[in-house]
């Protein structure tokens, strides 16, 4: 160990141990302090990670035997694209405890709790190198989000919770099924050594439509997206912020991270499909988000439009669409995760997520909605703020793809802007439904809104340092992909399985 500790085991077993220490508080106030100062702990514990190398090889590697007997190892790394969502679900963290201090008022030692257990999953998914315990972590992390919408989420709680449960279960079973079916084939549960297995296509075209089933529930990709409107709408502030910042990402995570590198042949011949949905779920997306009152619905509706991007970014195959695809991971983490606090902020004064009821902030609410506009611009993609950058990437691979694909990307970005547009000008200068006499951002939504503007704008103008994390790993991937990808796993009618071909494959005519 180079640093003395493990400190991805760190990173997991900290908040565990933290969030066992709230049993002891009674106090509210102390348990919202503890909480806030076991989250600034953990980044002081992450420090380490500052020293990431600018390779693509696995860093802070962790690893020992688990259960010999099954072949469980376990193992934690990290490499250029699990670094980034790491650091963001750390980040994440203490803006969720400052934006729920006065937010949350019931059951306050049991939330903080949920918080510190969820950032505990979530770190062990982007680190887990084993797919037993990936999956482990992965499952985890839905005892504590479902508790969440459950417990603190809006009237329609119990509905959210439940369909967030049974979509995110029926994923997770048909990824199980994926998981055993490497184990038998592959002889391992290791990751990394399964990513050198040559499986054969009839094999891969099975477990890649596993697990892209469950990843596009996670995601949500068009159309398994209908339980996240309604899981934002009654989740609290913190919940919907940990939902769109990290949770999503494991979805597309999965596909960068299983799907490209274990069956590439696979995820070849369904690319077309993939790219088509992912240009459903950015079109769908706008337009439905377009014609929203809610102001939290819309904000969950344009979610599924620019994880659509990252999606599309993925299936390009190629470096930019790819670098895209990161990008667009960790800049709607912030950007949205940003605006779900900002709907918090409003909802704590006005009582309502409507737009009819928050109109005319402009004048009441300067501060307010400066960062409304901020945030709002950098959701469209306005040059200089890091929305941009992710998504002028996504267009340059998807141009380099194909200029059809290319070209409907256009009318996506179009709405993005118009219901950006749209809502934030009703906000600003609308007719007031009534007198405004609420007060301005105080001293603690100031810091929590201030911190992601620092990174819209860091990465906006300056990304050569992101670009230098994640290059050399995004070559590699890349790079094997297509390497592995050879003729011979070239896919063919004959090689599609006979009980499918009829509905997957287009009959071709006969010449005699």
């Amino acid at each position: 160990m180079e640093f003395g500790y493990p400190v991805l085991t760190t990173l997991i077993v900290f908040p565990l141990l933290a969030a066992a220490g709230l049993f002891f508080i009674k106090s509210p106030q102390v348990t919202r302090a503890y909480t806030m100062g076991a989250s600034i702990l953990e980044l002081i514990l992450a420090i380490p990670l500052f020293t990431f190398k600018h390779n693509a090889e696995w860093q802070f590697v962790e690893r020992a035997h688990w259960v010999p007997q099954w072949g469980l190892e376990y193992h934690l790394a990290v490499d250029g694209i699990s670094y980034l969502m790491v650091m963001l679900t750390l980040a994440i963290l203490p803006l969720c405890v400052m934006c729920s201090w006065t937010y949350i008022s019931k059951r306050v030692k049991e939330f903080h709790f949920c918080l510190l257990f969820m950032t505990a999953a979530c770190v062990g998914v982007f680190a887990a190198l084993d797919f037993v315990l990936f999956y482990v972590f992965w499952e985890a992390m839905l005892i504590p989000m479902y508790l969440l919408i459950a417990v603190w989420g809006g009237d329609q709680r119990r509905y959210a919770s439940l369909k967030f449960f049974l979509y995110t279960l029926a994923g997770s079973t048909l990824l199980l099924a994926a998981i055993v079916a490497f184990r038998i084939t592959g002889g391992t549960f290791s990751i990394p050594e399964l990513m050198q297995f040559p499986f054969t296509f009839q094999f891969q075209f099975w477990t890649f439509l596993a697990m892209a089933l469950a990843f596009a529930i996670k995601v949500p990709m068009f159309p398994f997206h209908t339980w996240l409107p309604a899981a934002h709408v009654q989740a609290p502030s913190a919940g919907s912020v940990i939902l769109a910042a990290v949770l999503l990402k494991m979805g597309t995570y999965g596909f960068l991270r299983f799907c490209l590198p274990l069956t590439p042949a696979a995820s070849e011949y369904f690319a077309p499909l993939m790219i088509a949905i992912s240009i459903a779920s950015i079109l769908y997306g706008g337009a439905i988000a377009l014609g929203q009152e809610d102001i939290k619905k819309l904000v969950a509706y344009s979610s599924v439009g620019h994880m659509g991007f990252v999606t599309l970014g993925i299936f390009l195959f190629n470096q930019r669409g790819v670098e895209g695809a990161l990008f667009q991971m960790l800049n709607h983490g912030i950007i949205t995760g940003a605006l779900f606090m900002m709907i918090g902020c409003v909802y704590e004064r006005s009582h309502s997520r409507q737009i009819v009821d928050n109109m005319g902030l402009g004048k009441y609410l300067p501060a307010f909605m400066g960062f409304w506009g901020l945030y709002a611009l950098a959701s469209l993609g306005f040059p200089g703020t890091n929305g941009f950058v992710g998504e002028m990437l996504v267009f340059t691979g998807a141009f380099q793809k194909s200029y059809i694909v290319g070209a409907f990307l256009v009318p996506g970005a179009l709405l993005g802007a118009a219901y950006m547009f749209r809502v934030s000008l009703k906000m600003a200068w609308g007719q007031p439904s009534s007198a405004k006499t609420w007060p301005d951002l105080n001293t603690r939504e100031w810091a929590y809104l201030l911190i992601p503007a620092a990174f819209v704008f860091y990465i906006g103008l300056a990304p050569g340092f992101f670009f230098k994390l994640i290059d050399p790993s995004v070559e590699k991937l890349v790079g094997d992909f297509k390497q592995r990808n050879t003729v011979e796993q070239k896919v063919t009618a004959e090689a599609v399985p006979a009980a499918v071909a009829a509905v997957v494959v287009p009959a071709e005519p006969v010449n005699n």
